[in-house]
């Protein structure tokens, strides 16, 4: 199975012309707001990072996220999504994954790729009775979502239940990890730090779940998984309260500044985050190539030619998105 990702700017380089620096990546879901990088010490980039430099990370993610329950730093959540095929294949006689289609296909590559058979659903009552449940949430790339208790209850019916976070920052009501306790051995959780602090070139992410499963996922993965100064910036912007408050409101507000615009366009909403958003159309490809001939990349999806997906663009990008769109 081929993945298909936001993010690829290459191809429209190789196709349309231009150097990147000419181009807005509007295709994935990252905060063109990034974090501010703090001053670094410059051992961080010498040495090899030390366990108390990750310990202190994961503990700021546990501040963050709420949770009381065992974290684990990882080079973002991708590097999860590669390993939780094989480390639950080793705790159940079953083979049965079931995933909510469509979502970020990812996690049914990488199933497939480590001898699950994955069976995709609709709706979230159709994942009980699988040996490995999947949920993204909310949901990429409609922003669909589940309310915490449901998925607990879901917990229950199924061998383990991954649930895919990368998109929660700015929706903490969303997310299980405050509810979580030692009842819930079978789930794992994976936070994503690039999306909502536009940094995912650090590549920095966190497993939330219980102890056993994310010492063996350790071991995994192996030593210095994550560089020093992913972790330094991670702690210091997981522990900066007072600029995720004020993202989170500046990315809604901008987030409903693209549907109005869009909507002039004749496009219709059909959801997303405040990070990306979701537009139907009668032909996504022609859409895609005329925003790209003004050097602005979107996202357009192989099982429906409806669909494009947009990021929210830079500071500079509005005026070329409304220029684009012929507005």
């Amino acid at each position: 199975m081929k993945a298909e990702h936001g993010g690829d700017l290459h191809r429209a380089i190789n196709s349309f012309g231009g150097h990147r620096s000419q181009w807005i990546d509007m295709s994935t879901g990252i905060n063109p707001h990034s974090y501010p990088l703090p001053r670094m010490d410059t051992g961080l980039w010498t040495a090899l990072p030390d366990l108390h430099l990750r310990q202190a990370a994961d503990a700021a993610a546990a501040v963050a996220y709420q949770t009381t329950q065992a974290i684990l730093s990882v080079a973002g959540a991708q590097q999860a999504i590669q390993h939780y095929p094989a480390l639950f294949a080793k705790q159940t006689a079953g083979r049965q994954a079931r995933l909510i289609h469509p979502s970020y296909n990812e996690h049914e590559n990488q199933l497939i790729q480590q001898s699950w058979q994955v069976q995709r659903v609709r709706e979230i009552k159709q994942l009980a009775g699988a040996d490995i449940a999947v949920v993204v949430n909310p949901n990429n790339p409609n922003g669909q979502y589940t309310q915490p208790e449901e998925l607990l209850s879901l917990s229950n019916k199924v061998g383990f239940l991954v649930i895919d976070e990368s998109f929660c920052d700015s929706l903490p009501h969303l997310s299980v990890c405050p509810h979580l306790s030692s009842q819930h051995d079978n789930v794992l959780v994976l936070r994503s730090f690039g999306k909502f602090y536009g940094l995912a070139g650090m590549r920095l992410g966190f497993v939330i779940g219980a102890k056993d499963h994310l010492d063996n996922l350790d071991k995994m993965i192996g030593s210095w998984a994550v560089s020093g100064p992913a972790l330094a910036v991670g702690q210091a912007a997981l522990l900066d309260h007072s600029w995720a408050k004020k993202t989170t409101s500046r990315l809604t507000t901008e987030a409903k500044q693209l549907d109005n615009l869009v909507l002039q366009a004749g496009w219709k909403i059909v959801g997303g985050t405040s990070l990306f958003r979701l537009y139907q159309m009668p032909n996504a490809v022609d859409w895609q190539d005329q925003l790209a001939r003004h050097r602005i990349w979107t996202r357009t999806f192989s099982y429906n030619d409806t669909w494009l997906r947009i990021g929210l663009p830079p500071k500079c990008g509005w005026s070329r998105l409304k220029k684009a769109l012929d507005l």
